[in-house]
């Protein structure tokens, strides 16, 4: 006979659990599969939750045809930082175990519809996605071999912005990356920007405000600093839709907001059009 046996309403959760996902925005409860098959967009209200690295890679990407560039560079910790909360080394490291990352942006070549293309893809997961010295040396390396071949360049913004755990080596990746851009745009070579939830902080004052055409996911939380710090500051209520993809569109900081199951054909269109010009 065994020690303990879970009550019915235990199995019964836990059955649930292995079925159903909750909308973070609406609550709805949808099928995990229904979920998973639908790009994790919630199926009543639109909702776009974070996905990683290498699943918006394989949804963009034509099959086969990605490569990895610039995979050896990873996180440094130039001032040995430390906190009330540990070391940055000791969280770095478990960044990396959780992720399978070494650094918070994927970067790599690819075809989108047979066509070229380099791309850095950021992700949430790894310290918010912050903005850090390995993250600003992966966007520049590759933007610098976008330029060489003459390949369009093009970013998915998922961060908190800058990482402040490695101070002004972290802040000066604002500048070095826009430089990197800037010869982008001297050689006529396209870079399109796509802001993901959340785009905030340093990366929203740098690389990804400056695409030829910056689009964004919808309702995705686009802004610099804090919606409470904002308030704050200037002492009065902001609308509710403040930092969302549809009040920058409107306001006219972004040029078209996307829905995940539109984006390849979206971004396909878009490179045509630069192939013609």
């Amino acid at each position: 006979m065994a020690w303990f046996k879970m009550s019915g309403r235990k199995q019964a959760e836990t059955a649930d659990s292995d079925l159903w996902t909750i909308c973070p925005s609406c609550n709805a409860h949808i099928y995990k599969q229904e979920w998973e098959t639908g790009l994790k967009v919630c199926p009543k209200c639109n909702y776009h939750a974070r996905i990683s690295c290498t699943e918006r890679r394989d949804l963009l990407i034509d099959s086969g045809t990605w490569k990895e560039y610039a995979a050896h560079v990873t996180t440094s910790d130039p001032l040995d930082f430390s906190d009330a909360k540990g070391p940055y080394k000791e969280k770095a490291a478990a960044a990396k175990a959780k992720t399978g990352m070494k650094e918070s942006v994927l970067t790599g070549d690819g075809k989108i519809g047979g066509i070229p293309v380099s791309m850095a893809i950021m992700d949430f997961r790894f310290l918010g996605g912050s903005l850090s010295g390995g993250c600003g040396e992966k966007i520049t390396l590759t933007a610098e071999h976008a330029a060489r071949h003459r390949w369009p360049f093009i970013i998915f913004s998922a961060s908190g912005g800058a990482r402040m755990h490695e101070g002004i080596v972290s802040l000066m990746q604002m500048a070095k990356t826009c430089a990197a851009i800037a010869r982008l745009n001297n050689l006529g070579v396209p870079y399109i920007s796509v802001l993901t939830d959340p785009t905030t902080g340093g990366v929203s004052a740098s690389y990804a405000m400056m695409g030829d055409i910056n689009i964004a996911e919808p309702r995705a939380l686009i802004g610099f600093a804090g919606r409470r710090v904002i308030e704050q500051t200037i002492k009065q209520k902001l609308p509710d839709d403040f930092q969302t993809a549809e009040y920058l569109l409107e306001h006219g900081f972004i040029d078209h907001i996307v829905n995940r199951k539109d984006m390849k054909e979206f971004l396909h269109r878009v490179l045509q059009y630069g192939k013609r010009r």
